[in-house]
């Protein structure tokens, strides 16, 4: 008999198990019904996809400064014609903002990109081993260099300095500021009187500077805010948000708008296209979640004011459709203030998209705060946390991990419903894409204007799923 004493050496696995087949036969072919389903989409797509190419691609016309460039003999009449797309650009992405100011639109985009870039990145779990705070650095100065480059020396150096100060006070104040060891009356004495003192100092050198004008002293009061949370930050990440969360606003309310340190006044009726749905869109999510998580928390309150209040605010907000809020907060908002005092038409429709989202968002948070076991509330109390302490650090991050895919979800529909402001003379980019369409020298291109603001749209939804999608993955919300 003969018996073997070596180990047999691993045989590869099949052909049909791995590489492309394998993934074929795992996905899409492994099963009668998943093989038919699989044909019959593929057939679908080859029937679709060709024609479709060849209008917007193949076929489709992009040169020109005309209608004649789409037509015959210089154009095929059969394809796209995204010469109407491309001569109207500028109106689609500014609105009406004049040209010699666009820059100061690009500035706030940019200031946004170096601001709240590194903390999108440092999230990527996939490139942080390889982005160092190096990498994190970089990203603010390469904004600081275009502005310097392209903008002048004021506004770059503008971009340098808030860009650069949480890095820099990051790095020099790796601890708090204020030593473990200070008195709690001299702690708080402190973070009452150094942000007043500033914001004194900063609004009369601001206003010596450009008396009468409202950016100073918003970038004042932007200042006061922002020391409040920054004298208690440890990392350059909180400084980041702080940074973020208070000056970022103001310096960006002062850009848009004008009317101070010599920046001429563009009035807001001007604003309009992708540029104006982003501010709808951005200012309505950086509103709605923190009053949403304020109503969730207020309507599971004991207190009895309290709790009718929230649960009143959200059901009436709730049963009622957003575009009858946009006529409320337009038309019945200004009949309800004292005389003399006006709100800008836009901010109005900020007010009434942040409020409605906020009545939705309520309800999305109120689920997670539901599904945190009562035992989570009762570890919190027997530690000696308060509420508020309480909420902070227990509660509120593990119910806002549960409900991730809801926060998204509303934030996706606020950034759809932006498309609405139409209603009350605010021209987004799909106010712009009809007023162009009714231009008599561009008749006939509705598809072409629909697919771009579709495309917009989507692309902008798209980015904000999936990293919805990686944040999941990354706080494992499924275990």
């Amino acid at each position: 008999m003969y018996v073997k004493t070596t180990r047999h050496p691993d045989l590869p696995p099949p052909l049909s198990e791995v590489g492309v087949l394998g993934w074929l036969r795992k996905n899409l072919f492994s099963s009668w019904l998943n093989s038919l389903t699989t044909l019959a989409a593929a057939g679908l797509l080859l029937a679709a996809l060709p024609p479709i190419l060849n209008w917007g691609l193949f076929s489709a016309n992009w040169i020109g400064q005309t209608k004649d460039a789409c037509l015959p003999p210089q154009g095929n009449p059969d394809g796209a014609c995204w010469v109407f797309i491309r001569v109207r650009f500028d109106l689609l992405m500014y609105g009406f903002y004049p040209l010699a100011e666009r820059w100061r639109v690009v500035l706030t985009f940019l200031l946004l990109v170096g601001l709240g870039g590194p903390l999108i990145l440092s999230t990527l779990l996939p490139f942080r081993e390889r982005i160092k705070q190096s990498l994190l650095l970089l990203l603010p100065l390469a904004v600081a260099a275009y502005s310097l480059v392209f903008h002048g020396i004021l506004p770059g150096l503008a971009a340098l300095g808030l860009l650069l100060v949480p890095e820099l006070l990051g790095r020099a104040f790796k601890r708090k500021l204020l030593p473990p060891a200070m008195p709690p009356w001299l702690r708080q004495a402190v973070f009452i009187g150094v942000p007043i003192l500033v914001w004194f100092v900063v609004s009369r050198a601001m206003q010596s500077l450009d008396p009468g004008a409202a950016g100073p002293m918003a970038l004042a009061a932007g200042s006061l805010a922002f020391l409040i949370f920054a004298l208690s930050g440890r990392s350059v990440t909180s400084w980041r948000f702080a940074l973020l969360f208070t000056l970022y606003p103001c310096a960006a309310y002062l850009l848009l708008l004008g009317g101070g340190l010599g920046l001429p006044l563009v009035e807001t009726d001007r604003w309009g296209g992708m540029f104006l749905t982003l501010v709808i869109a951005g200012i309505g999510i950086a509103v709605s979640l923190p009053v949403g998580i304020l109503l969730a928390l207020g309507r599971r309150s004991r207190m009895p004011v309290i709790k009718a209040l929230c649960v009143s605010f959200i059901e009436f907000v709730r049963g009622v459709p957003l575009i009858s809020v946009l006529f409320m907060v337009s038309v019945m908002l200004p009949l309800t203030l004292p005389q003399g005092v006006h709100f800008d038409k836009l901010l109005r429709a900020l007010i009434g998209v942040s409020l409605f989202y906020a009545a939705y968002m309520a309800e999305v948070v109120r689920g997670g705060l539901q599904a945190i076991p009562k035992g989570q509330y009762e570890a919190a109390e027997a530690l000696g946390l308060r509420y508020w302490k309480s909420m902070r650090l227990i509660i509120l991050p593990q119910a806002l991990r549960l409900v991730i895919p809801g926060i998204t979800n509303t934030f996706l529909g606020l950034l759809k419903d932006t498309t609405l402001v139409a209603v009350i003379n605010l021209m987004d980019i799909l106010g712009i894409l009809k007023s162009a369409l009714a231009d008599s020298n561009w008749l006939g291109y509705t598809k072409e204007a629909y697919v771009f603001a579709g495309l917009a749209f989507w692309l902008l939804c798209f980015a904000l799923s999936r990293y919805s999608m990686h944040l999941e993955r990354r706080l494992k919300t499924d275990r």
